[in-house]
């Protein structure tokens, strides 16, 4: 399944103007690219919303080969509520730490030389301060499950990721499709798994001629190419898409506009000042 790639995980967040602060200025990534959206998306990529979105890639590195975070905006949405389902990021970033002292961005070291933070919002990362790896500084993402050994019986035998580690008395396990590329974690709590509002979703490319990717869903972005999707659940109900592989490689290519496109947006978006002069609260996804 080597030729299965990690791709991003996506967010959906309130104030794009935080959040863009804490990614590019605090973590260190760069604007990949910037999308706008009159309409929801098929596969609901932006959530179940049918108004107006945008969408932005950020990451360390190109899409091709790093794994990237992918932030939704839904337009009068303001905040998410949380769940448990997500329990966060894991990067290697002595430069991230260092940003986030800086610009006194809250951290807690958790572990000698780990330290949480959290994205607007509320989503966790964890800052491992040492340099990164070759394959880039996202190690892993880690998700709750409420039944560890069904989880992997899913992820590894349905969707053949390798385990690369597991501890059954932490109730962790650490699941991939190669070794130079982002993990998945999934780590067992107790009880269910609840995702609330702010749910994300966890993408994978796979090339067209494999089975698992059927044209269910095409979806189009207008002026790049058309990618065909599939969205799945695990036994927690946590979602996943598998995108066609040529496609999306097609469609992910860097845009050298990316940050400038997004700023424009954002100058552009007066909800905020609208709300804040009706003296009204956004509303809650």
């Amino acid at each position: 399944m080597a030729t299965r790639r990690a791709l991003h995980f996506v967010f959906k967040v309130g104030n794009r103007f935080q959040t863009t602060c804490f990614y590019r200025d605090v973590l260190g990534m760069k604007i990949l690219r910037h999308e706008e959206f009159e309409e929801g998306c098929r596969a609901a990529c932006n959530g179940p919303y049918d108004g107006k979105w945008s969408k932005t890639m950020v990451g360390f590195g190109p899409e091709d080969d790093h794994f990237v975070a992918e932030l939704t905006y839904n337009y009068g949405i303001g905040n998410y509520k949380l769940g448990n389902d997500f329990v966060g990021i894991t990067l290697a970033s002595s430069q991230a730490v260092s940003n986030a002292r800086k610009l006194e961005w809250p951290l807690s070291e958790v572990a000698e030389g780990v330290f949480e933070t959290k994205a607007p919002g509320g989503y966790k990362f964890y800052l491992q301060s040492r340099s990164p790896p070759q394959s880039g500084p996202v190690l892993k993402v880690t998700l709750a499950v409420s039944d560890l050994q069904k989880s992997l019986n899913y992820w590894s035998n349905l969707l053949g990721m390798k385990i690369y580690e597991k501890d059954e008395k932490k109730q962790r396990a650490l699941l991939g499709y190669a070794d130079n590329q982002c993990k998945l974690e999934l780590q067992g709590i107790q009880g269910a798994v609840d995702h609330a509002t702010a749910f994300g979703r966890i993408a994978f490319s796979c090339p067209q001629k494999e089975k698992i990717l059927t044209p269910l869903v095409s979806l189009d972005t207008p002026g790049k190419a058309t990618v065909q999707v599939i969205i799945l659940a695990d036994p927690d109900g946590h979602e996943i898409c598998f995108v066609g592989d040529e496609a999306f490689r097609e469609l992910s290519k860097m845009d050298p506009e990316g940050s400038k496109l997004l700023d424009d947006a954002m100058a552009k978006d007066k909800s905020d000042e609208w709300f804040a002069a009706q003296n009204k609260p956004k509303a809650s996804g």
